[in-house]
């Protein structure tokens, strides 16, 4: 059985409107304390629930975002939409989320539906660069959107303080004697990874230190992070510590070192990015960079929420917000090894180490 809101008037003795006013948060200070603490109780003790999308006809507001993300099986999304929906709830704002995958024609089709569900604003996790589409959209009907994870010169966005994060890694491996550091990057196309390729370059240019091993990974996950490491532990086996663009690559990279017979930590030190769930429970666990994303995902409605408020100034410069990064330092770190010399072995068709005397 359905409450309405002239039921829950009749047993308090109100008018409907006074109702309404007492059992909306914004409006509530309108009604006298103990007329809307009555209301109140009359409404939890029948059952009152209330009618959003009639409320949404009155008022001209949905009170809905959309948010696209383009894999809900990345296990990085879950804690960000997470926080989005806290920071939504508190303002009484409901969030739908989208998965287009990689499919950019998918992506353009979901913004489309969900601007014919008349969200309010957009939390976008699939943009790749300018012109996006659906970013093009979004403003072709006036939604306001924030980048989340992935972000653009010049538009709101909230994003891993990438640059900080490897630096903090590389000032780690320098610090335990490594010098010939490799790292595997995920796709170029990606923003993330490509200010995380440039920054490794950076800063090993800076400790005098060459930064020619690096290695694309084929895709942005463990099987991925497998063949890059192989393939760079085959070209470079004097390697002694590598930086991985993320937590999944660096389970790969462990898989390479294991199957190519090299001791983690002892003989090669890996580290990840991300620090997801069960990164300490690696074998051995893994040295990652944390990133918050449950206060990204907070962050990133909160500038929308603001946007949508008018608490921001129309025209104002968009800004990208980066999360601070922190160094969680495991087991899969160590000083770098002695003086390695390397003899290649025609049965294995890889090198194999003996410590030089």
């Amino acid at each position: 059985m359905i409450i309405t809101l002239r039921e829950v008037a009749k047993a308090s003795g109100v008018h409907p409107s006074t109702a309404s006013r007492a059992l909306n948060d914004r409006t509530r200070n309108l009604v006298n304390d103990e007329v809307a603490a009555r209301i109140i109780a009359e409404a939890e003790r029948l059952g009152y629930r209330p009618d959003t999308a009639a409320a949404a006809l009155r008022s001209g507001r949905s009170r809905l975002v959309g948010a696209l993300v383009p894999g809900m099986a990345n296990p990085v999304f879950t804690p960000i939409l997470a926080g989005a929906v806290a920071a939504l709830a508190r303002e009484q704002f409901a969030l739908i989320v989208a998965d287009p995958g990689r499919n950019g024609d998918a992506a353009f089709d979901m913004v489309q539906e969900l601007a014919a569900r008349r969200v309010e604003g957009l939390m976008l996790a699939t943009a790749l660069g300018l012109p996006d589409p659906c970013i093009e959209l979004a403003r072709a009907r006036n939604i306001p959107y924030v980048l989340i994870n992935r972000g653009l010169p010049g538009l709101a966005s909230v994003v891993p303080d990438n640059a900080m994060g490897i630096g903090l890694v590389l000032n780690h491996l320098r610090g335990l004697g490594h010098r010939r550091i490799g790292y595997v990057s995920g796709f170029a196309h990606l923003i993330a990874d490509t200010v995380r390729s440039e920054c490794f370059e950076l800063h090993m240019h800076a400790a005098g230190l060459d930064a020619d091993l690096v290695e694309q990974a084929h895709s942005f996950d463990r099987a991925g992070g497998q063949a890059a490491t192989r393939a760079l532990l085959a070209r470079a086996p004097e390697m002694t510590a590598l930086v991985c663009g993320n937590d999944l690559i660096a389970a790969g990279a462990y898989d390479a070192a294991r199957e190519m017979g090299i001791s983690v930590p002892d003989r090669l030190s890996i580290t990840g990015f991300n620090d997801l769930p069960l990164m300490d429970l690696m074998a051995p666990p893994l040295t990652t960079v944390r990133v918050d994303f449950h206060r990204m995902g907070e962050r990133a409605a909160e500038i929308l929420l603001a946007e949508l408020d008018q608490r921001s100034e129309p025209g104002a410069p968009r800004a990208m917000e980066a999360m601070l990064a922190e160094l969680v330092v495991r087991g899969s770190t160590a000083p770098a090894p002695p003086a390695i010399a390397f003899v290649p072995s025609m049965a294995a068709g890889l090198a194999q180490p003996s410590v030089a005397s």
